[in-house]
This record gives C-alpha cells, sequence and structure tokens, in this order.
C-alpha cells in the first residue's frame, strides 16, 4: 500500500459526499451501489453533454493514466503505482505514446546535447 497524494478537486468530491448515508453504512468513498450503476450514471452525463464515446470507469481510468497523468510529465512508474499495478507491464496496456510526450522528451534530449557541446 501507498500513500498517494490527492488533487484538490479528488479531496472536495470526497469531502462532499464523506457524510452521505450511502458512505457512511458501506465504508466507500462515493455513494455507489455498483460499478455498472457507476457506468450507467457515466453515460448518461455523456449524453447530456453530447459526448459520444462510450463512458465507463474503464474509459475514465484510462484517460486519467493518459490524459492527466502521462500527458504531464508523470512517469510510467508512478501511473503503475497510483493504478495499483505490480509492474509497469500492465500499465503500458492503458498508456499510448503522445505525441506532446515525444515532443517534450526529444527537446529536453536537445537541451542536453546542447548543454553539453557548450562545455
Amino acid at each position: 500500500m501507498c500513500h498517494i497524494p490527492l488533487l484538490p478537486v479528488a479531496i472536495e468530491l470526497i469531502e462532499k459526499y464523506k457524510e452521505h448515508p450511502v458512505c457512511l453504512k458501506t465504508d466507500k468513498l462515493f455513494p455507489v451501489i455498483s460499478n455498472q450503476k457507476m457506468n450507467t450514471y457515466l453515460k448518461e452525463i455523456a449524453d447530456i453533454c453530447g459526448i459520444e464515446k462510450n463512458m465507463t470507469t474503464h474509459v475514465a481510468r484510462h484517460s486519467y493514466a493518459t490524459s492527466v497523468c502521462l500527458a504531464n510529465g508523470v512517469s510510467m512508474e508512478n501511473v503503475a503505482k497510483m493504478l495499483g499495478h505490480a509492474s509497469t507491464n500492465v500499465t503500458k496496456h492503458y498508456a499510448k505514446v503522445l505525441d506532446s510526450s515525444i515532443m517534450r522528451d526529444m527537446e529536453n534530449v536537445k537541451n542536453v546535447l546542447n548543454n553539453y557541446q557548450a562545455i
């Protein structure tokens, strides 16, 4: 088990629901009866927002890993740990190579090489 710092919006949501009867009764953070019911809610939200992608908790987890973490420079190892994966091999199924991360990494290589040549 590891302790992962939460983003402020996650803390706000946990605080919002901590006294909810379902959370108190089940000792869960959010009042969701089942994964299936959560997927139903996500699909309803997607319809209201005009999102045509099939929204599920799995898609949300994948989006968090790629769009929030990997696209912002979080290492594959740390993403694996946050998702509860035993190794990065499992996480690699979530992670797609992002053009933005390739550009950032190559820019870093270029800067290192430029600094090396200047010495």
